[in-house]
Formats: structure tokens, C-alpha cells, sequence
């Protein structure tokens, strides 16, 4: 059986993405769920940094575009925030290529938007 990628660390980050659903619940724009989850992640000391810059790279060609997503969390895990209906194929896709392009392993992408229950997906690399 594989070891779980970053278990700990990614289970904390989930678990305050959960937190802030239990207390705003669905319906919001996913600004208002970028906000509160810093503060969640902040109140819960989850090492984060929201909506850096990151550095992307074709072959061996650094990019003058730069993806910014929002937070990497504990200096090795994407987060990527929705508030849509469902995570789609797209979704997971733009995830995908973040983590290709920058190297990370995991991404989690959490949705608010999905009722009754947060709906979240780890993207592993």
C-alpha cells in the first residue's frame, strides 16, 4: 500500500476548508472563501502564503508569465479554492499543469460552492 503524499499537513488544510464551510456554508464567492480560509489557516497555525507568484517553466525556459495560486501551504502544497457547482475535469486539469509547471506534488482543490458538503480532491503528482 503508498504512502499518502504530505497526509498530516494535507488533512489539516481540508480540515480548515471544512471549518470554514461549517460556518459560511455555501453560496459565496470565492474571494469570501479565499478570506476566511486564510483566517481559518491562520487561526489553526497552518503555514501558508496566499496568492504568490509563482515562477512557470517551459522545457528549460523560465516564463515571464507567472500563475498565481491560492495559498501554498506548508512550502510544498498547491491550494486551489472554488465555489462552483461541481470540481470538473477542467479543474482538475488546471491543477495538473500547475503542479507540472512548478514542480510541487500535491495540489488540494477545495469547493465551497458544492451543497450540502464541501466537496475537495487531492491532485497528486
Amino acid at each position: 500500500m503508498a504512502e499518502v503524499l504530505f497526509k498530516n499537513e494535507s488533512y489539516k488544510i481540508v480540515g480548515a476548508c471544512f471549518e470554514v464551510y461549517n460556518e459560511m456554508g455555501c453560496g459565496f464567492v470565492e474571494p469570501v472563501y479565499q478570506e476566511c480560509t486564510e483566517f481559518e489557516m491562520t487561526d489553526q497555525s497552518i503555514p501558508f502564503v496566499p496568492q504568490v507568484q509563482l515562477k512557470l517553466r517551459y522545457k528549460q525556459h523560465t516564463l515571464q508569465a507567472k500563475y498565481t495560486p491560492d495559498a501554498i501551504c506548508y512550502d510544498q502544497i498547491i491550494l486551489e479554492l472554488k465555489a462552483v457547482k461541481e470540481i470538473t475535469d477542467e479543474h482538475r486539469a488546471q491543477v495538473h499543469n500547475y503542479l507540472k509547471a512548478t514542480g510541487y506534488r500535491l495540489g488540494i482543490i477545495a469547493n465551497f460552492g458544492h451543497y450540502p458538503k464541501l466537496q475537495y480532491e487531492r491532485i497528486v503528482r
